[in-house]
């Protein structure tokens, strides 16, 4: 499910010639006749603010998914809905999706902290004009080759629902395809926002988005003839209101100049789309990871065994850490990084390059080992009740597990890609990531035509993932030199044996709760398991503090904030 990333040899302000892929040296001069902008990006803080963004829109997300389970488990109609988003996912693939942020960001800043505002706005206007017409073109096909298209992407499913299952998909696809012109001009929106390190409204987009979603199947479902077609309305809504009309009030407020036209004179313009051309044919093994575990998921869908809904729940729970850690602090450091490479500041890149992937490696490590290990508890936290049952609970686990082995190489892939993105390189991570696509699809293809069973598909998507970050850190020194990578391996050790602790304090205190076998309903059977898991994590910070772990220090900081602001507070009575 999407929610939401050269032309001429002019020289760029950092002295290096634009859109000339290659080894970047620290300490370059910066020419005299453009002082770059001295306003330092504050990472910590654009971090900070898209972790708490984002770990929102992943607990709205799996609140989404605990209420989609609870009203109609795994189930013909959730295989259906799931079915539809494949179609709006492969538009917003195919005509670059993130990847035009990707390209846009670094573009945009360029002008902006280069003293170059006017140019910067000229950008803006030109690139979303151009794809708002492309995006409405792509959208209007797509709605009339809707039947086709959902065979061609989901083509494995079979028994006496399948027809009813096909119709369904293709009603809820064609409710949802225009929410991608939304998320599309948003996301260039979001772009502007992100140069100027405002953070916050961007962060609010998922969180409608999930809330239109929830809101559609609670009031919405028990009136349209598809249950969950009221969802499908939900996410229409959502998107446009989240990614449209909100930014659009902030960017009003900012200055936004803006102007329809279709010209593509500005170096800049040509530039934006130049980078994300590589981005648009290669395949980016996360661009196009949940489309192809749902169609190699389709041919394990048989009746009474939902496995399209089974993968995607299992996706999702591994995707909550993917975009609470890895996605977040992409996004919070990709501005600085792409400042400073167009500042020439590469020591300051390298330095924040190496600090971002430590503190990925620490936030994302012990959800990875809790979702190895105790699969079934956390998904029954999260979806087991009413219309999911102990046997989906049961399905879904053994998913859970492969998939979660790729949880910590799922965050680092969009913090590297990202240091790519922001050099203005984008052929170098995106025939990286098509090495690794082609991976897990000839891997998936295997295991499909083998009849191998459905957990070998969720370990092919974690295999995949690691190769992905191993292709991505050898070729490095492509963007920059030094990067400490026995720091991070240490990062990553450390880490690992403080995990260990940590799952076992939670499985120990799970396994206690369940043997004594109390007499609880569900709310308290949830809040024990949040107990559970928030002193298993205090476990864990515990140890690494213990070991001298430099990225408890943000966690110290942030408490200490948090005391002084309560201080502050009980002064003010």
């Amino acid at each position: 499910m999407v929610c939401p990333e050269i032309t001429g040899q002019s020289v760029s302000p950092g002295g290096n010639l634009s859109g000339i892929p290659g080894r970047y040296t620290f300490g370059t001069a910066v020419p005299q006749a453009e002082k770059p902008d001295p306003t330092m990006p504050n990472v910590a803080k654009a971090g900070g603010i898209m972790v708490a963004s984002l770990f929102l829109s992943r607990v709205l997300g799996l609140i989404r998914e605990m209420v989609i389970g609870r009203m109609f488990g795994q189930s013909v109609y959730t295989e259906a809905y799931n079915a539809a988003f494949q179609i709006p996912d492969l538009l917003f693939y195919l005509i670059a999706g993130g990847a035009l942020s990707s390209a846009f960001i670094p573009v945009f800043s360029e002008y902006l902290h280069t003293g170059r505002e006017d140019d910067a706005w000229e950008v803006f206007s030109a690139v979303t004009s151009i794809m708002a017409v492309l995006v409405t073109a792509f959208i209007v096909v797509c709605m009339v080759f809707t039947p086709a298209l959902v065979h061609l992407i989901v083509p494995g499913i079979k028994g006496p629902e399948a027809d009813r299952i096909y119709e369904m998909a293709t009603y809820m696809a064609r409710i949802i395809l225009p929410a991608q012109f939304a998320f599309f001009i948003g996301g260039i929106m979001f772009g502007t926002l992100y140069s100027r390190q405002i953070f916050t409204v961007p962060g609010l987009g998922p969180n409608i988005y999930n809330i239109a979603i929830i809101l559609g199947a609670v009031a919405l479902a028990p009136f349209t003839a598809i249950p969950t077609a009221g969802m499908s309305w939900g996410a229409l809504v959502g998107a446009f209101v989240g990614n449209i009309l909100v930014p659009l009030w902030v960017m009003r407020r900012i200055g936004l100049k803006f102007r329809f036209t279709l010209s593509t004179k500005h170096h800049g313009v040509r530039k934006v789309f130049k980078l994300m051309a590589p981005v648009v044919f290669g395949l980016s093994l996360s661009g196009v990871f949940g489309m192809f575990l749902a169609s190699f998921a389709s041919f394990y869908s048989r009746e009474g065994e939902s496995y399209i809904t089974a993968f995607k729940n299992a996706n999702t729970l591994m995707q909550a850490p993917v975009g609470i850690f890895g996605q977040s602090m992409a996004i919070g450091v990709f501005p600085a990084l792409s400042q400073f490479f167009a500042q020439s500041r590469m020591d300051l890149f390298r330095d924040q390059l190496g600090k971002t992937m430590r503190s990925v490696l620490y936030l994302s490590i012990p959800v990875s080992l809790l979702l190895i290990f105790c699969p079934h508890e956390v998904i029954g936290l999260v979806y087991e009740g009413r219309a999911f049952t102990p046997a989906d609970t049961a399905r879904t686990a053994p998913l859970v597990t492969a998939l979660a082995i790729g949880v910590p190489f799922w965050c680092l892939q969009p913090v590297l890609m990202r240091a790519f993105f922001s050099v203005q390189n984008t052929l170098r991570p995106i025939i990286l990531g098509t090495v690794a696509t082609a991976v897990f699809f000839g891997g998936s293809c295997l295991v499909v035509w083998a009849k191998l069973p459905p957990l070998m598909l969720a370990l092919a998507g974690s295999a995949a993932a690691i190769l992905m970050v191993v292709l991505l850190l050898a070729n490095a020194k492509q963007i920059v030199e030094g990067l400490a990578m026995p720091a991070i391996l240490k990062t990553g050790g450390q880490s690992i044996l403080a995990s260990c602790v940590s799952t076992a304090i939670f499985w120990g205190l799970s396994r206690g709760f369940h043997l004594l076998r109390f007499d609880t309903n569900r709310a308290v059977d949830m809040v024990v398991g949040l107990v559970f898991i928030t002193v298993s994590m205090w476990g864990y910070y515990w140890v690494t503090k213990r070991m001298g772990m430099p990225e408890t220090d943000y966690l110290d900081r942030v408490a200490r904030k948090l005391n002084r602001q309560r201080a502050e507070n009980d002064s003010a009575k």
